[in-house]
């Protein structure tokens, strides 16, 4: 036996009639295609059902399961504490999984458990699920701010312990669609929103797994989405089969998205193997800007590299061109996978000899220095992708008037604390977000008083 099907569903607290107390009326085409899913699910007689929900456990660089026997919820933080669940595990598969996770090099697992109740975003699904008797024990699966291709090979890894474990799995997606969908709505409006509904419908109806992991991070979070991840889990665990998918509902009423979708697994499909292919992309499309990097990025590149590989600083080879070994500059670098920021060290002024020095010295620091992140591994090296900012000189700034977020970077300072943000980054689209994050990152709260300096960059990538 192995994964037998899947269904998307959304998890809105208002769904629940004690919570909604009949203002779930406003969504009734929801409510009716979950209970179409619910039942969809008891059909394929799953023996396990794995849950995914973004609001589990969640860590920046981890995937937790949820370890133990059982667990229980309820929904009293929604005023409804007579409403709940206790649900038994299937703690068989949760072991083997986490297994089959740290021999494939995922960082997945039981461990830093810190609530053991059960979240909404799991127990929604099952309230639909539940309406009629079914004899299954579940796998309850958090999501995490690490890349959406590590999350598809966990989902391949779910595919293989079931068909290790003989058990007959169905996948549930829980996961609302952009929360930005109306400007009355409870969390506003954002032009990607109704564009991220409007394509993860396509995607998720039309099967083209490979294209969920084309979605770039800075337009999700836009779209300020809660479900992606959890999608593209389902679409490992379905990896290479055949499906029948029906797309039964999506509604944007509220302000939030909720898509509603079911897929049956028919059989074996060798052209749907979407992470190989997609990998295959990638990496020619990473070789062939690898191949054209200036002599700045190629010495960090180079820096990282020897670094990981040797353990040894590498040494600034010659024939370098005079900028880089006759002027001294502050300079950052930025490393990121798949999309994702994976390393950002840097110097406001210069303390090295040369910028290729202070290249040399930052690159390394980025990778392995940053507290952020867990230090670049070898197998990373490959996939990686570099900038290199060279900075100008700071000069005071006397109001926010005399800033731009594409062209000037930022220095906020306060008493002995200084933050810096640099210019033309992704996601920061106003100065009023340059200065807020530029305070966050040196501690400075926002009620306190700032000298504000800006400078220019010269950006290498």
């Amino acid at each position: 036996m192995a994964v037998t099907g899947g269904i998307m569903v959304p998890h809105p607290p208002l769904i629940i009639p004690e919570v909604g107390r009949g203002r779930e009326s406003c969504i009734q085409e929801t409510i009716d295609a979950c209970t179409q899913a619910g039942a969809f699910l008891r059909a394929l007689a799953p023996e396990t059902v794995v849950i995914v929900s973004p609001h589990s456990i969640m860590y920046s660089d981890y995937i937790h399961i949820s370890p133990g026997e059982s667990a229980s919820g309820s929904f009293r933080d929604f005023g409804a504490g007579g409403v709940g669940f206790h649900e038994r595990y299937d703690r068989e598969f949760a072991d083997l999984l986490a297994a089959r996770a740290e021999k494939a090099g995922i960082p997945a697992g039981a461990s830093g458990e810190q609530k053991k109740e059960l979240d909404h975003g799991t127990m929604i699904p099952l309230w639909f699920i539940r309406r009629a008797p079914a004899d299954f024990r579940i796998v309850r699966i958090g999501i995490s701010g690490l890349p959406l291709s590590v999350h598809y090979r966990l989902g391949i890894e779910i595919q293989k312990t079931a068909e290790a474990l003989g058990r007959r799995v169905v996948f549930v997606a829980s996961g609302d669609l952009s929360h930005k969908l109306k400007k009355e709505g409870p969390y506003g409006f954002d032009p990607d929103g109704p564009v991220y509904d409007r394509k993860i419908m396509e995607v998720m109806g039309s099967g083209e797994f490979d294209r969920l992991l084309d979605f770039d991070e800075v337009f999700c979070e836009k779209a300020a989405e809660c479900g992606h991840r959890s999608f593209v889990m389902m679409a490992g665990a379905l990896d290479g089969k055949a499906l029948e998918i029906r797309t039964l509902s999506h509604q944007d009423v509220t302000g939030v998205g909720y898509g509603v979708c079911t897929f049956r697994v028919t059989g074996e499909d060798t052209g749907r193997h979407f992470l190989a292919e997609w990998y295959n992309r990638r990496r020619a499309a990473l070789d062939s800007k690898k191949a054209a990097e200036d002599p700045y990025v190629k010495l960090a590149r180079a820096s990282i590299e020897t670094y990981i590989r040797t353990g040894k600083r590498l040494r600034i080879p010659k024939g370098l061109p005079e900028d880089l070994t006759d002027r001294r500059a502050g300079v950052f670098v930025s490393l990121h996978l798949e999309g994702q920021l994976r390393g950002c060290i840097g110097t406001i002024r210069p303390v090295c000899g040369s910028v290729a020095e202070e290249i040399v010295q930052n690159a390394v620091s980025a990778a392995v220095h940053d507290p952020r992140f867990r230090p670049v591994s070898e197998g990373e090296l490959d996939r990686l992708e570099y900038s290199v900012d060279v900075l100008g000189p700071t000069e005071p700034v006397h109001s926010p008037e005399e800033l731009d977020v594409k062209r000037y970077g930022i220095v906020v300072s306060s008493g002995g604390r200084r933050g810096l943000l640099l210019p033309n980054l992704d996601g920061v689209d106003t100065v009023r977000q340059q200065i807020a994050i530029a305070r966050q990152k040196a501690g400075i709260a926002p009620y306190e008083d700032v000298e504000l300096e800006r400078f220019e960059v010269v950006r290498h990538v």
